[in-house]
């Protein structure tokens, strides 16, 4: 299914967090996307878990929709790495993700001890290449790991890879903050999947605000502040995009699919700017020389 000449386009998790993967993938055929992102393992106690080990149900269900659908299943998530012991955990979120097909686990730095994130990030990436799996560290605005820089540096002492979320580069306002396009730029060899969605230009005033804007109040990619076809252009052509811009009030106002089909045809728009960014680029510098 992927879109021709273009490049792999997905649905994150995070935009249907109640849907149940089966009909996630699904609604991403009906909304013609090419992969979807799984959430293998609940983040907070009060989402919905869903059993996709070996042998379930609903695993079993997931792969023959995959299979009528031509949908894939890119990546899964999402493991907080705090400095504890939490090889058990990932090892079944593997297990999990190999079944479906996923190249890759998100996972974020909770952990202020950047040495032993390091070593975690290590140990993971070690027991992922024998499920096919490399995990990738998100920076998240209201993380220890907060800036591409951080995480870049991280994902290189271990042998890993990044994420990148536009909400969250976005959002950033560490030390680093100064240096983002500069670090998004010199480290997209990392980078093997970029999360798309949008808000407002203003950065929320409280570490709440952040969590609550990050988990449910994200904006359809193109609607909001954010440069997001800058973000495309620095990063390498076809390069696989996700929208993730989970939205509660709009998933009630719009129901599934048609959320579904709104981020779609935002991150269209967005790609379809980029690609004129990176045009008139070309033809500026032909006509310098």
């Amino acid at each position: 299914m992927t879109t021709p000449a273009t490049r792999p386009i997905g649905l994150a998790q995070l935009s249907l967090l109640n849907t149940a993967p089966p009909h996630l993938v699904r609604l991403a055929a009906e909304a013609r996307f090419d992969f979807v992102g799984v959430r293998v393992r609940p983040v907070t106690p009060t989402e919905r878990p869903y059993d996709l080990q070996p042998g379930s149900p609903m695993l079993r269900e997931t792969l023959a929709i995959m299979q009528d659908t031509g949908v894939g299943v890119r990546d899964i998530e999402f493991l907080l790495l705090d400095g504890s012991d939490q090889r058990e955990g990932w090892l079944r979120m593997m297990e999990a993700g190999q079944a479906l097909g996923a190249s890759s686990l998100t996972v974020a730095g909770g952990d202020p001890d950047p040495a032993r994130l390091a070593d975690t990030l290590a140990r993971m990436a070690d027991d992922g290449r024998g499920f096919g799996i490399t995990p990738t560290l998100e920076a998240i605005s209201y993380q220890p790991i907060a800036s591409i820089a951080q995480a870049a540096r991280i994902a290189r002492q271990a042998g890993t890879r990044i994420v990148v979320d536009t909400l969250h580069f976005n959002r950033c306002n560490g030390p680093d903050a100064d240096t983002q396009w500069e670090q998004l730029r010199s480290n997209s060899d990392l980078v093997p999947l970029l999360q798309l969605c949008d808000g407002p230009a203003a950065r929320p005033a409280t570490r709440a605000d952040l969590v609550t804007e990050s988990r449910s109040e994200r904006e359809v990619p193109g609607e909001g502040g954010f440069d997001l076809a800058g973000v495309v252009a620095a990063l390498p052509d076809g390069l696989p995009v996700s929208a993730e811009a989970p939205s509660d009030r709009r998933v009630a106002e719009h129901g599934e699919l048609g959320w579904a089909r709104r981020l779609k045809a935002g991150v269209d728009a967005v790609l379809a700017e980029a690609d004129s960014r990176r045009k008139a680029s070309v033809l500026h510098r032909a006509g310098a020389q």
